[in-house]
């Protein structure tokens, strides 16, 4: 039976889950070595645009009225400090308040995560869908990399590959496992390296990455990765880590491209794209 194989990224210990799918081979293993290179894509605010505006929806259920830093016993000031002092230090809110509070992180998914409204706020992109495409996959793999989790109730990776009808164009999901004591997220490097050991990739060089978090690029650039795209949608506005802001173009880039548009990645990357 065919299978989407979704992977949680653990420090020593590799989960496998397999979800019913029309169009990946089942195996319970590691897959063999792949001489093709592989494409990650991170998922949120990078296939989707920031004018959903779920980055304000996520950031209102993390330390709006009744959420998690609030619960803390902190003012609206304080839990706004808090939630982007985590998510700068660790790259996930979640990732310092299971490191510094006692709170259930499956709680935490199930009541930020699971409770938004996707739905609502997404749609399928027939252009976004044509991308992936037109992917050669000849040469390429093609994998999604991302700090949420994969909850076997509410799937929120999942949902949101199924509401831009993307399922059937990644053969691989990476994630955060929260249930994982101490789990890594980006732009950790040991996520990056779990990462690889889960789709078998010997040499970093071989992999394609756009994320829109610049930390997130930098990271797997210095490890190494040798394809790293920045997505910033110039202009837009987002919350980051609980705090609003307006994207802006790198002036650094390290050598880091920087697009606002996926169909740039044809001009980016022209090498992988029939």
């Amino acid at each position: 039976m065919s299978v989407l194989r979704i992977l949680s990224v653990e420090a020593s210990v590799y989960r496998y889950y397999e979800v019913q799918r029309p169009w990946y081979r089942s195996s319970q293993h590691i897959p063999e070595e792949d001489s093709r290179s592989i494409v990650w894509f991170d998922i949120d605010n990078t296939l989707y645009s920031a004018n959903t505006k779920i980055s304000q929806a996520m950031g209102q259920r993390i330390h709006g009225s009744a959420a998690y830093f609030l619960t803390l016993g902190l003012d609206d000031d304080e839990a706004s400090e808090l939630h982007h002092k985590y998510y700068i230090q660790y790259g996930l809110a979640l990732r310092g308040l299971t490191r510094h509070h006692d709170i259930d992180p499956m709680d935490f998914d199930r009541k930020c995560d699971g409770t938004l409204p996707l739905d609502e706020l997404i749609k399928a992109d027939p252009r976004l869908r044509k991308l992936f495409q037109d992917l050669d996959r000849t040469k390429v793999r093609v994998w999604a990399l991302t700090n949420a989790y994969k909850n076997t109730t509410l799937q929120h990776a999942q949902r949101v590959l199924k509401i831009l009808d993307l399922e059937d164009q990644i053969e691989g999901l990476v994630y955060c496992d929260y249930e994982q004591i101490g789990f890594t997220c980006k732009p950790e490097p040991e996520y990056y390296h779990n990462a690889m050991k889960q789709a078998n990739v010997s040499d970093p060089s071989k992999c394609y990455f756009i994320d829109d978090s610049r930390p997130n690029v930098t990271s797997a650039k210095d490890l190494g990765w040798g394809h790293c795209v920045h997505f910033c949608e110039v202009g837009l506005e987002i919350v980051d880590g609980g705090k609003a802001k307006k994207l802006v173009r790198d002036i650094n880039t390290n050598g880091i491209p920087q697009i606002s548009d996926l169909e740039e990645l044809r001009t980016v990357w022209p090498e992988i794209f029939v």
